[in-house]
């Protein structure tokens, strides 16, 4: 047995050990097929453009304000703040297991079609960005220059996971088209087997 040359981790990069945390969370993810990877990846995008500074659990809640200037994504419910104090309340944000984040709108932030049509604006823009890069993986967060360190560790485990889902489901290096065509072309043999049974 080997002894640790460093036990009580002193001089240990908070850096490095953030990352391979990050790492470690996403070992287990499953294949993605690109309609998947794209929804994730947007989504992901979107929630770590708001401000945080602090570091994000899998499975726990947080919350998503705007004010007038910026997006930030806090530990305190609505209930808790005032809109004066957090800004509107947009909805509700979790980090997945697999380090890539969901948000389920607030209802009013869903019925509300000047933000419903800004959201649509950016995934346009977003599609628009898929489909000009080489490939899929240009378009990963590997490291967002105007981050501070969480957002930036969080960045990067998105794609860490999405990379790993992209390389199990065959989607890795190809074009945005490539990729869609590939699942095309599985949902065309999925209808054929269904019709020929």
């Amino acid at each position: 047995m080997s002894k640790n040359p460093n036990p009580q981790g002193k001089g240990g990069s908070l850096v490095l050990a953030t990352l391979d945390e990050q790492r470690a969370g996403g070992m287990t993810v499953p294949p993605k097929q690109i309609d998947q990877v794209s929804t994730e990846l947007f989504t992901s995008l979107f929630v770590l453009e708001s401000e945080f500074k602090f570091k994000p659990v899998p499975g726990k809640r947080y919350f998503l304000y705007r004010k007038p200037a910026h997006f930030w994504l806090a530990l305190t419910p609505p209930r808790m703040m005032s809109e004066a104090v957090a800004g509107r309340f947009i909805g509700t944000c979790v980090l997945q297991n697999d380090m890539t984040w969901t948000l389920e709108l607030d209802d009013a932030v869903a019925a509300d079609r000047d933000f419903m049509a800004y959201l649509e604006q950016k995934r346009a823009a977003f599609e628009e960005r898929l489909e000009r890069a080489e490939t899929v993986d240009d378009v990963l967060p590997v490291y967002q220059r105007g981050f501070d360190f969480y957002r930036r560790a969080s960045a990067f485990a998105v794609a860490h996971s999405l990379t790993r889902s992209m390389t199990q489901s065959g989607i890795s290096g190809l074009s945005y088209d490539e990729a869609r065509g590939l699942l095309s072309d599985a949902r065309n043999r999925d209808e054929d087997d269904a019709r020929a049974d």
